[in-house]
């Protein structure tokens, strides 16, 4: 029994120790399977933190993640590949750097092969998937990249450099039918000092005196200036933005050349032409292919233009040498200088015309009456575009901003009442329906008048009484009453079928932002009053000067809308009929009476030599009947010998004496001359 036991005992023992033995080798390979499977997870996280690095530009973090030996060996140290990587990136102001397809090769237990993409973006443009390819060594536990210049863009080697140029596209320019500057980029000084040269104590203060006196800046302004923190005595400090020939040589007064946008007509065409300027953060967030630095339309057609006249930058990124040489090239853009842009505006007469307005608050607009091509478009009062350009002083811009005629508005944009002169529109309506003739007489009692006593405490007023009033007298007199009349007979839905051949509600295809012309605020006018209102140019009218002078090229087209252009071009002119021929010339007859006619109220105008038609207008701005309002003068005329020109002339509550036809009396006859029609 006993030695049975013992036998069980001896037999026992080999199996335990076997058991062990298996106990001891599967922890031994699971312990040596986990430590790998740990091994390569760091060698994924290391390659993890290394691309965090490059994605991120946090190029002092590197020392952390380099083999020290892989960088040592081709002669750089840890500070020179900081640096190298620093004034690459970001001075070259490489952005968007995303890493994709990240791979871990193993190559055995202590080295792995690691490869990835990344794509970034230059100021050039985007770089897309560029490939590389690296070992990682795992050194003392610890997980390294072995680094070499290829990392930084693939073929770099040994001490190569990237080369850098970037290439300005020159902003196209702006010019007038006859190729005469409009916006122009023009040589200027840039004036300034170097505080070293200005000597010390009262010699500094002796100088500065004097460029304050020489070129208008106060000495506020001056050491405002010099006070900045990045200025050193070494360096130029700018001043003032002046003309090249306005240069002169004073005690302690540098120069440096620059190129600036200019705009030779100055206040006479800022509000078409606009300015330009820097970006501002706005501007990027809108136009995320902006950067700093970027020049761009502010304003007007520099606005409108943009991209057209901004052309397109270009340069090249090359791997060279150390002696400079090129090696590879990694993107290549070519430049394109912007698009210059050619206008139907003349230089003359848009300078003329905004002459002869002299600073009243209004617009004028001068239009080729068959092509289309609007000469001028004037705004009044206006501002000098060229010193947004070249620094304009706090005290300059607020006197524009506080200036209560507003010079920054487009008038030739805005809608206002067109008075009088749309007493043209309502006729050719009225004689178009057989409803209004020229003989068809109304007797008017009075310089006021109302339809009935639904009317109320209302009534339309007139300036001249006249009994008997046909249709030519009444344009001649303008007669308020006669028209108002004459729409009641013809009604509403005839008279607005009559005004939608016209341009109300359209937009018209010009780089000008405006609304289109109104008829009323509503489809309907629901009031006997708001109709007639509106026969003789007032009620809820709204038409710009631009929408006027359109509308009223009928009569110089046979009954047909001429529509306007602002880019010189060889296409026909769009056109449109809006009234009959027969319409069209018989308004040619009366509006050349309202002339010549000595009770005509655009007589002042006469002169024998030409055939001028004309049809002046006010509009009466107030809150209620019988209260004296501010007045709007309105003046449309226009060639009927040669039909080289018509104008259509604003002028804003206007006083006695600046009535828009006597403001444009000498330049209608200029235009003649300028013509060829005297």
């Amino acid at each position: 029994m006993n030695s049975r036991v013992e036998n069980n005992r001896r037999s026992f023992k080999p199996l335990l120790l076997l058991l062990v033995v298996i106990v001891i080798v599967v922890g031994a390979t699971a312990s040596y399977l986990i430590i790998k499977k740990n091994d390569k997870a760091l060698f994924e996280e290391a390659a993890a933190n290394f691309i965090r690095i490059l994605e991120n530009k946090d190029y002092k973090k590197l020392g952390k993640a380099l083999d020290e030996h892989s960088y040592k060996s081709l002669n750089y140290t840890l500070e020179e590949v900081e640096e190298k990587y620093d004034r690459i990136f970001n001075g070259i102001n490489i952005t968007d750097i995303h890493a994709s397809h990240v791979s871990l090769e193993k190559v055995n237990n202590n080295l792995y092969e690691l490869s990835y993409q990344l794509s970034l973006t230059t100021p050039l443009g985007a770089l897309e998937k560029l490939e590389y390819k690296t070992e990682m060594t795992k050194k003392d536990d610890k997980y390294l990249v072995n680094w070499e210049p290829a990392l930084i863009f693939p073929g770099m080697e040994g001490k190569d450099k990237i080369s850098y140029q970037y290439l300005k596209a020159e902003r196209g320019e702006i010019q007038d039918h006859l190729g005469n500057g409009l916006a122009i980029n023009e040589n200027f000084k840039s004036m300034g000092v170097v505080a070293k040269e200005l000597g010390e104590g009262n010699e500094k203060e002796a100088k500065l005196q004097k460029i304050s006196q020489q070129f208008d800046l106060s000495m506020e302004e001056i050491n405002k200036k010099l006070n900045q923190s990045w200025v050193t005595d070494e360096l130029f400090v700018p001043l003032k933005t002046i003309e090249s020939n306005k240069a002169v040589e004073l005690p302690g007064v540098s120069y440096q050349n620059i190129k600036l946008r200019y705009y030779p007509l100055k206040e006479a065409a800022a509000n078409l032409i606009g300015y330009i300027g820097k970006v501002t953060k706005e501007d990027t967030e809108k136009h995320p292919n902006l950067v700093d630095g970027d020049i761009i339309g502010k304003a007007g057609l520099e606005k409108a233009f943009d991209k057209r006249l901004r052309g397109k930058d270009g340069g090249e990124i090359w791997i060279v040498d150390e002696n400079g040489e090129n090696k590879q090239e990694i993107q290549t853009v070519e430049k394109a200088d912007g698009e210059d842009i050619q206008l139907t505006i003349d230089s003359y007469i848009q300078s003329e015309a905004f002459e002869h307005l002299k600073g009243n608050a209004g617009s004028t607009v001068v239009m080729n009456p068959k092509e289309g091509g609007l000469f001028a478009l004037v705004s009044s009062p206006s501002y000098d575009p060229n010193k947004m350009v070249q620094g304009i002083s706090q005290q300059d811009y607020d006197q524009y901003a506080n200036d209560e005629k507003k010079p920054f508005i487009s008038r030739f944009a805005v809608g206002y009442a067109p008075g009088s002169t749309f007493k043209t529109i309502t006729a050719s309506i009225g004689l178009d329906a057989n409803v209004t003739y020229p003989g068809k007489l109304r007797t008017i009692n009075g310089r006021s008048w109302k339809k009935n006593g639904s009317w109320g405490g209302y009534s339309v007023t007139r300036v001249s009484d006249v009994q008997n009033v046909d249709m030519r007298k009444a344009l001649i007199y303008s007669d308020n009453i006669y028209f108002a009349q004459e729409v009641l007979e013809l009604g509403e839905d005839a008279f607005r079928d009559g005004l939608k051949k016209f341009i109300f509600g359209e937009e018209l295809d010009l780089p000008i932002a405006m609304n289109p012309a109104q008829i009323s605020k509503e489809n309907t006018f629901n009031s006997e009053i708001l109709l007639a209102d509106t026969a003789y140019g007032q009620g809820e009218l709204l038409i710009n000067p631009i929408q006027q002078a359109v509308m009223y090229t009928v009569f110089q087209n046979e009954g047909k809308i001429v529509y306007p252009t602002l880019v010189k071009s060889k296409e026909s002119p769009k056109t449109k009929s809006a009234i009959t021929s027969t319409t069209a010339n018989e308004m040619d007859k009366s509006l050349i009476e309202v002339v010549s006619n000595p009770n005509g109220t655009a007589h002042l105008l006469y002169n024998k030599r030409y055939q001028l038609a004309a049809k002046t207008g006010t509009a009466e701005l107030k809150l209620k009947q019988g209260e004296k309002g501010n007045e709007n003068s309105f003046l449309l005329a226009f060639d009927t010998e040669q039909d080289n020109f018509l104008l259509l002339s604003l002028v804003e509550g206007y006083s006695k004496g600046s009535s828009a036809t006597q403001l444009n009396k000498s330049f209608i006859e200029k235009l003649y001359v300028y013509f060829g029609m005297q």
